[in-house]
């Protein structure tokens, strides 16, 4: 379904119904059986170490949402009835991409026939998202180029990098002094592998994790998924991967160099959206420097 290395995969066969899709007038009056199959692309490896139905997708809920496409609105095509069913599923934050089968097996064909089906395969569209960069160790700011060269092989594209800040840290034991930039992208992945991606970019830069708000080689924050208030958004309230990011809106490290790279940024704080510049304003940015620009040009990259 996808190019790349094959992902899991959860398959839903033969969930039916009875709908009143169709051109006819008799198939809008007297209504027709629909068969329907669904192939989910998700990443089960969280779910299978953790045995929590919080990390996969609840297959009753999507043959639920399917009957209620399949009862619901009536159609004139079958086509414009898997768009429905792949939207619904590609709604849910952890699916990658989805496999839609509509069969109509009693269709006003004229004919003898088996089957009619149509079968359509849909991706997790292009969203945009907002990641935090920071360093304190070692040669930071060739550390965030570095990392934000890497950000295209982790799945983003049409990346824009800000200009540099540093900042003195913010908790922990005494450190140095911070390098911060924000990178404003667009994924295909889901939170929860965009974030696992992140993380290895970390990794492949020696971060380690023993001290809580310790010194670090590079840290990467996803600040925020999707465009506040839209469809594509997620929130979430995991303490694995918070959504939007549940400090962001109190950091000038993050704020001020977020305007840099999107002048229009908006954030989610609670059940607002909320300018960037308006919060930024609102926040001592006297801990914040500027220091510059990355060495990686261009400044914006695409995949």
């Amino acid at each position: 379904m996808r190019q790349g290395p094959a992902t899991d995969r959860i398959v839903i066969t033969g969930v039916s119904a009875r709908g009143f899709h169709g051109v006819f007038p008799q198939e809008r009056r007297e209504g027709q059986d629909f068969v329907v199959d669904v192939v989910l692309e998700v990443d089960l490896a969280r779910a299978g170490g953790t045995d929590a139905l919080a990390d996969t997708v609840s297959y009753a809920e999507v043959a639920a949402d399917i009957v209620g496409r399949i009862a619901g609105e009536p159609r004139d095509l079958i086509e414009r009835l898997a768009e429905d069913i792949a939207a619904d599923a590609l709604a849910r934050p952890l699916v990658e991409s989805v496999s839609v089968t509509v069969h109509k097996p009693q269709a006003p064909v004229g004919v003898p026939f088996g089957d009619v089906a149509v079968t359509i395969v849909r991706h997790r569209p292009w969203v945009p998202v907002v990641i935090a960069l920071g360093a304190n160790l070692g040669d930071r700011a060739a550390t965030l180029a570095g990392a934000v060269r890497r950000l295209p092989r982790a799945g983003l594209r049409d990346v824009v990098v800000s200009d540099l800040v540093e900042t003195d840290p913010v908790g922990g034991p005494d450190q140095g002094p911070y390098l911060n930039a924000v990178a404003v992208a667009r994924t295909r992945h889901t939170p929860a592998r965009l974030l696992d991606r992140l993380h290895r970019i970390e990794d492949g830069f020696g971060r380690t994790r023993e001290v809580r708000w310790g010194p670090r080689t590079l840290d990467l924050d996803l600040i925020q998924y999707g465009t506040p208030g839209a469809v594509d958004e997620v929130v979430s309230a995991d303490p694995r991967l918070t959504l939007p990011h549940p400090r962001a809106h109190e950091r000038a490290f993050v704020l001020l160099p977020w305007l840099s790279a999107d002048p229009a940024a908006r954030l989610r704080v609670g059940g607002d959206v909320v300018d960037v510049a308006r919060l930024a304003d609102g926040l001592d940015g006297s801990g914040v420097r500027a220091a510059g620009t990355l060495e990686v040009s261009p400044r914006r990259w695409d995949r």
